[in-house]
């Protein structure tokens, strides 16, 4: 059969060469028994294209049943496909047939596939490998000869990894895939259907055809779309109704696009996040403050060490200087001419001219800002043994900043 007359069968309007990829393909596949899982964006007309495969079927005298599984509460969904018996569950006052069992012989289609349950996925998976299904509150086991067509406008491959859907019922669906492309990647389509629509309305609602300046019809094929034809088919309705001239601009078009200034743009760049400065202003503030809690912490010890120091007699074979330096109240220096270091106790033995650091092992303490920052970074990459991620979160900085951090001071990591 011509592309042309399926196209005016099943009401498709559009030359693109997505479009009619698709068509082929639901027409090659229809003398087959294979499962079809049909993709594309919301409001791109994938209830179409069960439709065709059915008709062009061996099965087309047969029942043909659309089911939307994201409008059936989770709870009765197993009810309405595979059906129930009476007493199975409250309110279930009769027996009764379900989808699978009624479309027997004929075709199902499930569109918003990837909205069903898990435990209904299982069901599901058993009726496409051996075509049998029990009821709900039964048994029994029962027979169905189905050709099943699915169809989402989600990525299934995600909610595999996220485990809300099965990858085993996944490759069983998508035997034959079919691929819907949105309407911005149709823009030679865009006006075909945009006439279309407003013939449509206009005999409808009884009233002259509106019509697109010319401005107003680049406008329409640069919009992205996003809720696709469904979007375009409201709009012109809305715009049927509404304009008094039948000729429609472009300042008037405007006005029923959503966020038309933004799309217009020719490139956009994505401006930086003020919350990202925010939390990393916060963090910063956080690590000084935490710095300067152990700031004082030292400097009360180092205060506590040398009053200890104040306090030692002094051995008779050896001449000590211990001198502290002010430096806001508590740094270190020594009066001797040896060589002076600071924040630092030292031994001068006068006899053989050797250093000899204090036998408590006094740690050198750096009251630098950045000698400290160094020493938090050091001490939380060995704390996690170079992982750089859990070093950062201990340090409640970003991986990103640690890293800049590491290579800015030259660390080891």
């Amino acid at each position: 059969m011509e592309l042309q007359s399926i196209k005016q069968r099943f009401g498709i309007i559009g030359n693109s060469e997505g479009l009619n990829r698709a068509i082929d393909i639901a027409v090659q596949v229809a003398p087959t028994d294979l499962s079809v899982l049909i993709t594309g964006e919301s409001g791109v007309g994938k209830e179409v294209f069960p439709k065709i495969i059915h008709q062009f079927s061996a099965r087309k005298h047969e029942s043909y049943i659309a089911v939307n599984c994201g409008a059936i509460p989770e709870g009765t969904i197993d009810s309405e496909l595979f059906g129930h018996e009476k007493g199975s569950f409250t309110g279930a006052s009769d027996a009764r047939k379900g989808y699978f069992e009624v479309a027997d012989k004929g075709t199902i289609f499930l569109d918003e596939v990837g909205e069903l349950p898990l435990s209904t996925q299982v069901r599901l998976l058993r009726v496409l490998e051996t075509g049998e299904f029990i009821r709900v509150g039964s048994s029994k086991v029962l027979k169905t000869n189905v050709r099943v067509v699915a169809a989402t406008n989600v990525n299934l491959q995600d909610a595999i990894r996220t485990g809300r859907f099965r990858e085993d019922l996944f490759y069983r669906l998508n035997t034959v895939p079919i691929t819907i492309p949105a309407l911005r990647a149709r823009k030679e389509d865009i006006l075909l259907l945009f006439r279309k629509f407003a013939n449509d309305f206009a005999e409808k609602y009884r009233m002259p055809t509106i019509r697109l300046a010319e401005e107003a019809q680049r406008m329409l094929m640069n919009y992205k779309w996003p809720g696709n034809i469904r979007q375009l088919k409201n709009m012109t309705e809305q715009v049927s109704i509404i304009e008094q001239n039948r000729l429609i601009s472009h300042d008037t078009l405007r006005n029923y696009l959503p966020q038309i200034d933004s799309v217009e743009l020719p490139a956009l760049y994505r401006p930086l996040d003020e919350k990202t400065f925010s939390s990393e202003r916060e963090i910063l503030y956080q690590v000084l403050f935490d710095m300067k809690r152990d700031m004082l912490d030292l400097k009360k010890l180092v205060n506590e060490l040398m009053d200890e120091h104040e306090h030692k007699p002094v051995s008779e074979d050896h001449n000590y200087h211990v001198i502290r330096e002010m430096e806001e109240g508590s740094i270190l220096k020594s009066n001797h001419p040896a060589k002076e270091e600071k924040d630092k106790f030292i031994f001068q033995n006068h006899e053989d001219e050797v250093l000899i650091e204090d036998t408590e092992e006094i740690a050198e303490v750096s009251l630098s800002m950045v000698t400290m920052e160094i020493e938090l970074i050091v001490k939380a990459l060995e704390k996690h043994k170079g992982k750089r991620k859990y070093a950062a979160q201990e340090l409640g900085i970003s991986e990103r900043t640690l890293y800049r951090k590491i290579k800015e001071y030259n660390i080891e990591s």
